[in-house]
């Protein structure tokens, strides 16, 4: 009796794992992370969702990856498409040499254009976070058919937003020398991303130290310094690029759903108003946390999101 019990129960727990595997394949809001070739450059990305749904493209700010979304990619795959590329030099994508890549924003916005025209996707809600921002309004510019919607934490596209924070970037701008650079270096160092992920937010103890501790892994690794220190500097293009930007929202009034930390020291409140000047058809949010506000608002931010997707896409 014992062995037959014995057996039924190993038959069962077989037949249970081959269902498993295949009951993940088909649970929509189960994230996979790849890697595609995109010009000779390895672009690691998260995945979800039914690629036949509206494709929603996450674009994470500095110094983090699409590991920023981590919690907000299943909150929204039961519905939509969701793709969350790393850009080269971050999260899991290739680190070519500064010497061998063209670590610019107008490079990297043509490559996450290339890396969506290889997953076949035709249009795209966008969501917009701190050097996403640039990305993502650079790759608006230039077709602002294929962007169905915008949701911005974080992300400035104003001179209203770059306050005294700045001013040691604006410098380099200014005089690109290795002094100039070297003032920029303690902003890669583990104190400064520490305070990044809990600055302003409501409760720093409740912050996981998990988003820390990656980051600044990849950020200490050889070569990784030189390559943030380029877009640091090239950031200035993005300010020349305002004015254009402003234009376009007016012109093509694209809907758009602002969740903002206004703590935010880096990109603070001041460069979230200004947005309502220019787009009309805007949801507006000042989230009481700092610069990452997926960690104290995920929830609040993926209700919204949903909503606001079904509204803008109906």
């Amino acid at each position: 009796m014992f062995r037959q019990t014995k057996t039924l129960a190993l038959t069962a727990a077989m037949a249970l794992a081959l269902i498993a595997p295949a009951a993940a394949e088909t649970d929509p809001t189960r994230v996979a992370y790849r890697s595609e070739t995109i010009e000779s450059v390895d672009i690691a990305y998260r995945e979800a969702g039914d690629p036949a749904s509206p494709t929603v493209l996450l674009l994470h700010g500095f110094p983090t990856s699409s590991h920023m979304f981590r919690n907000l990619i299943p909150e929204l795959a039961g519905d939509y498409h969701v793709l969350a590329p790393d850009y080269p030099g971050f999260g899991a994508s290739a680190m070519p040499a500064v010497e061998a890549f063209d670590y610019t924003f107008a490079n990297i916005a043509r490559l996450m254009t290339a890396f969506i025209d290889h997953k076949q996707v035709d249009t795209y809600a966008v969501y917009l976070m701190d050097y996403g921002a640039p990305v993502g309004f650079r790759m608006f510019a230039a077709q602002p058919e294929r962007v169905t919607g915008f949701i911005i934490q974080n992300g400035n596209a104003y001179e209203e937003g770059l306050r005294e924070f700045w001013d040691p970037i604006r410098a380099y701008w200014t005089d690109p020398s290795q002094e100039h650079a070297d003032a920029l270096r303690g902003f890669l160092g583990i104190e400064a991303t520490k305070w990044q992920f809990t600055h302003g937010t409501q409760n720093p103890n409740l912050i996981s130290p998990d988003n820390f501790w990656h980051v600044q892994y990849l950020l200490d690794r050889p070569g990784n310094q030189e390559i943030q220190l380029a877009l640091f500097y090239d950031y200035r293009t993005n300010v020349a690029e305002y004015a254009n930007w402003q234009a376009l929202f007016r012109q093509h009034q694209p809907p758009a759903l602002l969740v903002w930390g206004q703590n935010d020291h880096i990109f603070p409140a001041e460069g979230a108003h200004p947005y309502r000047r220019d787009l009309t058809d805007i949801e507006f949010h000042l989230l009481d946390t700092g610069h990452f506000a997926l960690e104290e608002y995920g929830p609040f931010i993926a209700e919204r999101m949903r909503d606001f997707l079904a509204r803008s896409l109906a």
